[in-house]
Formats: C-alpha cells, sequence, structure tokens
C-alpha cells in the first residue's frame, strides 16, 4: 500500500438502478466528506481516481455516491471496493485527537514508567487499535483508546498516557524501574 493515502471506506451495495451505490466511510466525522468531489479506488497496485457526480450522506456512517461517467451494470464492478483519499485530505487535527500515521516516531511517555520508547505502528484488531511501542527492540503494546491517552505534544513529538497498572511490566519486566 502506499503512505500516501488514506483509507476511507468502501463500496458496500448498488443503489437503484443507474449506476448510484453505497459506501460505508470509515470516520467518525462523515460531515466532513459531503462536497468531495473524487475519491481513487486500489485497482491493482494503482489508485486510479473517480470523479464524484453526487454524494448524498445517510445515517449509519453511509453515503449514496453516483461517480461519473459509471452507469447500470459498470456500478457492479465497483463493489467491495475500497475508497481513498490523499493524506492531504485528511481535515487536521488538535489536542490530544491524531491519526496513527502522524504520531509514529513520537515518544511515549507513561505517567508511571516514563519513556517506555518509541510509537512504532498500529494494529487494528476487531474491537479498538493497538499502538506498537518499540523500547529496545522490544516491543509493548498499548491498547489505543482515548482514556488512556493523556496529551500529544506535537512539538516535541511525544505522547503522553497512563497504560493500566501492569500492563508496560508485562513487557518489560523490572528494567524500566532500574533505568
Amino acid at each position: 500500500m502506499n503512505n500516501e493515502y488514506f483509507y476511507l471506506g468502501l463500496i458496500t451495495k448498488p443503489f437503484g438502478y443507474k449506476g448510484h451505490l453505497i459506501a460505508y466511510l470509515d470516520t467518525d466525522e462523515p460531515e466532513k466528506y459531503k462536497d468531495l468531489r473524487a475519491v481513487f479506488i486500489l485497482e491493482g497496485n494503482e489508485y486510479i481516481p473517480y470523479m464524484i457526480d453526487e454524494i448524498q450522506l445517510r445515517g449509519d456512517r453511509t453515503a449514496i455516491v453516483k461517480f461519473a461517467d459509471v452507469d447500470g451494470d459498470d456500478a457492479k464492478s465497483l463493489l467491495k471496493s475500497e475508497l481513498y483519499l490523499p493524506l492531504s485530505e485528511l481535515p487536521p487535527l488538535t489536542g490530544n485527537k491524531f491519526y496513527y500515521h502522524e504520531v509514529v516516531g513520537f515518544s511515549v511517555i507513561d505517567a508511571e514508567k516514563g519513556n517506555i520508547g518509541t510509537c512504532k505502528d498500529f494494529i487494528d484488531v476487531s474491537s479498538h487499535s493497538i499502538m506498537v511501542v518499540d523500547n529496545n527492540g522490544t516491543e509493548i503494546l498499548i491498547p489505543a483508546v482515548d482514556e488512556i491517552f493523556d496529551d500529544v505534544d506535537r512539538e516535541h513529538k511525544t505522547i503522553a498516557i497512563h497504560a493500566p497498572e501492569g500492563l508496560i511490566d508485562i513487557y518489560l519486566g523490572d528494567r524500566n524501574e532500574e533505568e
């Protein structure tokens, strides 16, 4: 996959017979995409642009989309296609809200243990994501849930957390206390 694009959603089913499609938008704020004019669909290894003639937001993170030059049966060929946008289209976040890609490389500071390492990646699991922290070659897995994140300091590239009691010790034992 290309790190210049982010996943926006998935075309789930047709709507009507004139080429309209229902898309699930994987975002907490679908209204930010109500004026979307184009998306990219990953075909093979290439991101192909598709212009949008109309988009209607529905409840439940769904939208009815009509692509330019895609009619009737042609629309069926797009079912189950993933929708992407360039990273430059992401609405900016402030405060403790962040996009996963923007904090990779940040130092992770736990309220009790201090600096526990560097944010290396995020893993998606069914109920939530997990932040992968690298501590000198040892991976520490931290649930990426709002309640754990205290502060995101973009200027100093740090994330302040308060991990659940005993979680970091599972990975580091007493090593962190001796430092």
